[in-house]
């Protein structure tokens, strides 16, 4: 039993999440599905950025607000994918699996992710692949399970999924895994938070002290 559970008070969280990949990969359709149930042939490019928010309840006495950023496929290597990385903790690498080029872009997305933004104690933000409209013919390495589990593995990735936003597949497990790898994240921080001592010398007059509160 969770500490919240015994006291009987609801902890609320906010997490900030990533969603981006190649333009036309289907990263808006996936958000749509996921948050309102939805889907539509057609919907606009997205761009800049756009943003939607999930609540989840999480456990009896947990619920999970999930702010997702739908990023537009072309601001990839623009100067504002830093502005709007900010204070992210989870991400999702979108590519379509009949467009290889899709997939060979996922490097890159990642790279960009990891290396601007990270988490206290500067450890990378966890980031799930999605292979997205797997109803329709694979083409590349997604074809070949063991092959993308050893690609994730290289590339850092905390798993990968294949999804389709049409028939509603795998979304839902997707999502729940990478918020609970978050919610790991955040348990790990704050254990490591608590553990954490400032030692001030009292001798040391307010002027002279550098310590802090």
């Amino acid at each position: 039993m969770s500490q919240s559970e015994a006291t009987g008070e609801t902890k609320e969280f906010l997490f900030k999440i990533l969603v981006v990949g190649d333009i036309g990969t289907g990263k808006t359709s996936i958000i749509k599905r996921y948050v309102h149930n939805i889907f539509s042939y057609f919907y606009r490019s997205t761009i800049g950025v756009d943003f939607a928010l999930k609540v989840l309840q999480w456990e009896q006495n947990i619920v999970v607000r999930v702010q997702l950023w739908d990023i537009a496929g072309q601001e990839r290597f623009g100067n504002m994918t830093r502005v709007y990385y900010k204070d992210a903790v989870g991400a999702m690498v979108v590519f379509d699996v009949t467009r290889t080029s899709t997939f060979e872009a996922v490097s890159k997305w990642k790279s960009d992710i990891d290396s601007k933004v990270r988490l206290p104690g500067d450890a990378m933000i966890p980031v799930v692949l999605l292979a997205n409209k797997c109803d329709l013919s694979k083409d590349g390495l997604v074809r070949n399970a063991a092959q993308m589990d050893k690609y994730c593995e290289e590339k850092g990735f905390i798993g990968w999924f294949e999804t389709s936003a049409k028939e509603n597949v795998n979304i839902d497990k997707a999502c729940r895994a990478l918020v609970a790898k978050i919610l790991e994240n955040d348990v790990s921080n704050n254990k490591r938070d608590a553990k954490a001592t400032v030692v001030v010398d009292v001798k040391e007059s307010p002027a002279e002290s550098s310590g802090c509160c």
